[in-house]
């Protein structure tokens, strides 16, 4: 994890209060062979709808990471996933639920996209043309560039 908790629309008020727990997220970032990576809109009717992010979702009891981002891709996007490749977790306190967001790399998947809640989805490269991104997907724009070699912005 790195440490410090990334605040959302920190002029918001939160919900629950300071000791609220944190929310358990799996979140793929789906790379292509040609270094592209996957963004999907979030659907109408959920918090933030219409931001960019990374496909993924809440672990239920019981679940791991793994188990549950091959459960959430292919419910949400219809694919079946090979190995999800651990690489980061970022804290999140967004206005409306405290995330912890574990994020995975997944390099290989079987099925056609299909975006069965109704979402968008693009096909992006450094720097995302996509707007607005959702903010807990902004650091991973931020890992992605600096593994490639591209220090600055990663929104155009």
């Amino acid at each position: 994890m790195s440490g410090a908790t990334l605040v959302a629309d920190g002029d918001r008020p939160r919900e629950g209060g300071p000791d609220r727990k944190a929310i358990d997220v799996a979140v793929g970032v789906l790379l292509a062979t040609n270094g592209d990576f996957l963004l999907t809109s979030r659907p109408e009717g959920k918090v933030y709808a219409g931001y960019w992010e990374f496909p993924g979702g809440k672990l239920e009891a019981g679940e791991t990471v793994e188990q549950a981002l091959r459960r959430e891709l292919h419910e949400e996007i219809g694919i079946v996933i090979a190995a999800a490749e651990p690489w980061r977790v970022e804290l999140v306190d967004y206005p409306h639920a405290l995330v912890r967001l574990s994020f995975c790399k997944v390099r290989a998947w079987t099925g056609q996209l299909e975006m069965r809640e109704g979402q968008r989805f693009a096909w992006a490269t450094l720097p995302v043309a996509q707007s607005p991104v959702l903010p807990g997907a902004l650091p991973v724009l931020d890992w992605l560039a600096a593994e490639r070699g591209f220090p600055g912005a990663t929104c155009a």
